[in-house]
């Protein structure tokens, strides 16, 4: 009897060694520098939150693929029915995590709650600020889309439309997120991980990864090893200076932008000299190769240069500490209070030597005169300083960040970083806001023109702030799977598109 039992458990025990390991083998970890503060998916639009929900989770009615263009995902076709309106077919057969079937009523909560003001989704703020978006439901499967004032790229907008059921409450984040892609929330435990499985009813392709964990990890070089060691796979981001093994190590253009917004409606930030001589004040040259990688480019313009109508003919600001402390005295000597203490805020982990590349950035900005300090705070608080409403005993200040534009088009940044009523827009500027409105309703080549007239305004005329660095990413990734990081990996990372080798 003994002996038999003995059989049996030792069956049973290589059955499960064998069963754990195809497991391990179909599932990933993945290395985050920042930890999610919301898992809400009117919220992807932020990368850490959509590196895990967008199109795992979530997905969008239409999908920007890079080298492709604008593709179905929700939606397999569009029509421009004129007067501002797009007729979108939904795709059939398709169900929510839940189990609840996806129609055309879901596409038109979810426009609401994401464009509405119950409550702020990061999404309507930033990509349909500006204009009134309405729907009308032909039947089941088939839905008009309005934009007020029209939108001529309608369809590429809907690429940042995250569905969800319309059961989901208008007036509150989610903390369990329900979507129609491949995956499941599963778990979310504080502090620790997010797990993530595979959904075997899925409308598309089954993927090859069956789940996922993801963990947090601020230092790069910890996030670096844990790949090495196969303690993870996919570490998305990660320093220069750890980006050190061929093998494992991709860089590439990531469509991010970095740039301190300064505060132009509080002195001494008001005063447009003052902009001028914190440019010039910058050596952005000193930083590249040293702090952050070869390759980076200097910024002119808020979206990296492959949208329409960047300014290719613009220059950066010039390092000219002297010239920036003649624009301070010029300044002073018309009574602006230059000598007020300004508060430079940046964000914990935004990307690889932030806090090394902010503090050189203090130096330079005291040596040419300023009388500054810098804060940085994790990305919940920071963005207490980044969004409206601003607080109204803030005083002068300047905040780092790094927007992402990987859609080809300003009109996904323009609005809600420039706009007077832009979610994150330190400036009220009547000749932007009407400029902003004038590239937004064209099309064609006109549109790359005005978009081009825009970006020289704000950076040769307005200085609305200081402009730095089109970034190079650097992601890890374990030989076992096979997955190449492209521009949007900084903004998600779709686990149907790894394969294992």
């Amino acid at each position: 009897m003994t002996h038999k039992f003995g059989r049996i458990s030792a069956a049973l025990l290589a059955s499960t060694i064998a069963g754990s390991a195809l497991a391990q083998d179909n599932s990933v970890t993945i290395v985050l520098s920042e930890e999610l503060d919301v898992v809400e998916p009117c919220m992807t639009s932020r990368s850490n939150i959509g590196r895990v929900i967008q199109q795992n989770i979530s997905e969008t009615v239409t999908e920007l693929v890079p080298g492709e263009g604008l593709q179905p995902r929700l939606a397999t076709s569009w029509e421009d029915m004129g007067g501002g309106t797009w007729r979108f077919a939904l795709r059939e057969g398709v169900t929510f995590s839940d189990g609840t079937t996806f129609g055309a009523e879901d596409v038109a909560h979810s426009i609401a709650r994401t464009t509405g003001d119950a409550i702020v989704c990061e999404i309507g703020a930033k990509f349909f600020g500006g204009m009134e978006i309405t729907t009308e439901i032909v039947d089941e499967h088939t839905i008009d889309i309005t934009a007020d004032p029209a939108q001529p790229i309608l369809p590429l907008l809907m690429s940042t439309m995250t569905v969800v059921p319309s059961e989901t409450p208008m007036d509150s984040f989610v903390d369990t997120p329900i979507g129609t892609g491949p995956y499941t929330f599963d778990e979310y435990n504080v502090g620790q991980n997010i797990k993530l499985s595979v959904r075997d009813d899925y409308w598309g392709d089954a993927p090859a990864v069956r789940s996922a964990t993801y963990v947090f990890r601020s230092d790069s070089a910890v996030r670096a090893a844990m790949v090495k060691t196969g303690e993870a796979d996919i570490a998305p981001n990660i320093a220069l200076q750890d980006a050190t093994d061929p093998d494992m190590d991709y860089s590439y253009p990531n469509s991010e932008t970095v740039y301190l917004r300064v505060d132009n409606m509080t002195a001494p930030l008001n005063d447009v000299r003052v902009r001028q001589a914190l440019n010039h004040a910058v050596d952005r040259e000193a930083f590249i190769g040293t702090i952050l990688a070869d390759g980076t480019l200097l910024a002119t313009g808020m979206t990296p240069p492959s949208t329409i109508g960047y300014n290719h003919d613009l220059t950066p600001y010039a390092y000219d500490p002297d010239k920036a402390k003649a624009l301070l005295a010029e300044a002073k000597a018309d009574g602006v209070p230059v000598d007020q203490t300004i508060t430079l805020i940046g964000r914990t982990n935004n990307f690889g030597n932030v806090l090394e590349t902010m503090e050189a950035m203090l130096q330079m900005f005291q040596d040419a005169g300023f009388n500054m300090e810098l804060q940085m705070y994790e990305v919940a608080e920071w963005e207490n300083f980044y969004s409206k409403p601003f607080a109204e005993d803030r005083g002068p200040t300047m905040v780092q960040a790094m927007h992402d534009n990987a859609n080809g088009d300003p009109v996904f940044s323009m609005y809600f970083k420039y706009h007077s009523d832009g979610l994150q827009s330190g400036t009220t500027d009547a000749t932007i806001d009407d400029m902003i409105a004038a590239a937004t309703a064209a099309t064609g080549d006109k549109r790359e023109q005005l978009w081009s007239e825009l970006f020289a305004y704000i950076h040769g005329e307005a200085v609305t702030d200081v402009l730095l660095f089109h970034m190079v990413g650097f992601s890890r990734v374990n030989p076992r799977l096979d997955f190449a990081p492209t521009i949007k990996t900084n903004s998600e990372l779709q686990l149907s598109q790894i394969a294992f080798k």
